[in-house]
């Protein structure tokens, strides 16, 4: 595993994160696509799945350099939004060409848009282990409105850590949220490691 992943992985705050991924971010896309990143077209087919139709905008929370959006936009959804902690991921974000609008976020505020402005949200890989905390989840699902939509991955490391998935029980046990899909597969194959993609309903 690469010394970025393992950095990645162990940092303690989102001062930390914010640091690994900034200082990442010109390497990032060649280490992890040689390990095979998959999770960004499993996440995005999947929301195509259950998405009313491809107009809708979509937040991509945490999108880091854009690899979740360049999958979004391959899947067919036209108007992409996103939001992340680095300012140097979101420069390589730029440049990919697939995003309407782009946002640097501080950890722990208030997101930058009104609650019911999206009906559909990603976050790869960017709930869990070295990404945000599992309160994340609580928040993302605030601001969607009834029916709307978010697709997001845990991954090997994260699912060993309960608070994650048993924050998707806290909206899916008291029917708050439906499960409408849950598929393990590969995350970064050349290294072994898997992940659960998730695609829950607001209720």
């Amino acid at each position: 595993m690469s010394s970025f992943l393992n950095k990645a992985f162990a940092a303690s705050d989102a001062h930390e994160t914010r640091k690994v991924y900034d200082d990442w971010a010109t390497s990032y896309e060649a280490e992890i696509v040689e390990h095979g990143y998959v999770t960004p077209d499993r996440c995005a087919a999947a929301l195509h799945r259950f998405a009313d139709g491809p107009d809708a905008p979509v937040l991509d929370f945490g999108c880091g350099t854009g690899l979740s959006g360049q999958s979004l936009h391959q899947a067919g959804f036209k108007v992409i939004d996103g939001v992340d902690l680095s300012s140097q991921m979101l420069t390589c974000a730029r440049a990919k060409g697939v995003y309407r609008n782009l946002t640097q976020v501080e950890a722990g505020a208030a997101l930058p848009f009104e609650d019911g402005a999206y009906t559909l949200f990603s976050a790869v890989g960017a709930i869990g282990a070295g990404a945000a905390p599992a309160g994340m989840l609580h928040t993302l699902m605030r601001k969607l409105p009834k029916g709307g939509k978010l697709v997001f991955s845990l991954n090997d490391h994260t699912l060993k850590e309960p608070a994650f998935e048993g924050a998707l029980s806290e909206w899916i046990d008291c029917g708050a949220a439906r499960l409408l899909f849950r598929e393990d597969g590969p995350h970064l194959p050349g290294i072994n490691l898997n992940a659960a993609v998730y695609v829950i309903e607001k209720a």
